[in-house]
């Protein structure tokens, strides 16, 4: 059993969707929940848990705006006293092919996504800190891993999470701060018209908010990129394959194309404990031993 009992989370984008499923479960399991959103959806899913007998405060802001995140992270701290979880889940879509996309679509999409996740991130980084204990989660997609047709703002934004939560876990290791990314497929407002209605049916909200509870927890894994879908449960990895050494002052590109099904094979590859790993593995390769130490 999961027990969240004294625990507080922010959950934004919390009106409906994904941060519903993820605040009324969070709630369910103990957690006092900041239901956030931009309007009145947020009060109706904090009356939904008080109502249930749990305890949920709504606060009603735009993640891109940072006086209104650090106004609302100052409230809770008001009201419970600390901040254990935060769940990042605020975000819109606009989606068109490249060539048809604004640059200002573009930004929009940044903005709220990546920089939505720092302004709230930022803003409870240092009362976790302090009280040495935090748990937080950045909403990523399949999109910003591996692509896809139309959503160059919207996988531009979900990859660079990754990237946040990556050197945040190192950061955050020592002060006992866990940070995860949670790529979800579910039926919410972003993607009615986007999958087929027989699809949507199948991908529930509910059936992902499971996989933010076990990131959140007190045993919670650190630097997992968790997948969830339609009760489908999966971990994706960014790795290092084995590559080649190629000697030469510089190395000849010939050599490169020449040898590139050994530099692409995926037998024995790695996934990287910090950034550094790949220069190390590099330089050794080039006949220098790097000395023992972290990235951190």
């Amino acid at each position: 059993m999961v027990d969240l009992n004294g625990r507080v989370a922010i959950v934004t984008g919390a009106g409906g969707g994904l941060g519903r499923a993820h605040a009324l479960l969070l709630a369910q399991h103990g957690a006092r929940v900041v239901v956030n959103d931009l309007g009145v959806p947020a009060a109706a899913v904090a009356k939904e848990i008080n109502d249930a007998g749990g305890k949920a405060i709504a606060v009603q802001c735009s993640v891109t705006e940072v006086a209104g995140v650090q106004n609302m992270v100052q409230e809770t701290l008001k009201t419970w006293g600390r901040v254990d979880i935060l769940v990042n889940n605020a975000g819109i879509l606009r989606d068109k092919s490249f060539v048809k996309m604004s640059l200002d679509d573009f930004r929009l999409v940044i903005e709220v996504h990546l920089m939505g996740s720092v302004n709230c991130t930022k803003a409870v980084w240092e009362t976790m800190r302090e009280q040495k204990y935090g748990r937080i989660v950045m909403t990523t997609s399949s999109s910003g891993l591996y692509g896809n047709f139309g959503q160059s703002n919207y996988s531009a934004a979900k990859l660079g999470l990754v990237g946040l939560m990556q050197t945040l876990a190192i950061e955050g290791a020592k002060y006992g701060i866990h940070v995860n990314a949670i790529a979800p497929t579910a039926a919410t407002q972003m993607t009615e018209g986007v999958l087929p209605e027989a699809q949507l049916k199948l991908l529930r909200p509910e059936f992902v908010a499971p996989g933010v509870l076990a990131l959140v927890d007190e045993n919670a894994p650190t630097r997992t990129i968790l997948c969830a879908g339609a009760g489908g449960f999966e971990v994706a990895n960014i790795t290092l394959t084995k590559g080649i050494y190629v000697a030469g002052n510089p190395p000849p590109a010939e050599d490169i194309v020449a040898h590139w099904p050994e530099v692409v094979d995926r037998q024995g590859e790695i996934v990287p404990a910090y950034g550094f790993t790949q220069s190390e593995i590099e330089l050794k390769k080039a006949g220098y031993v790097v000395p023992d130490k972290k990235g951190a």
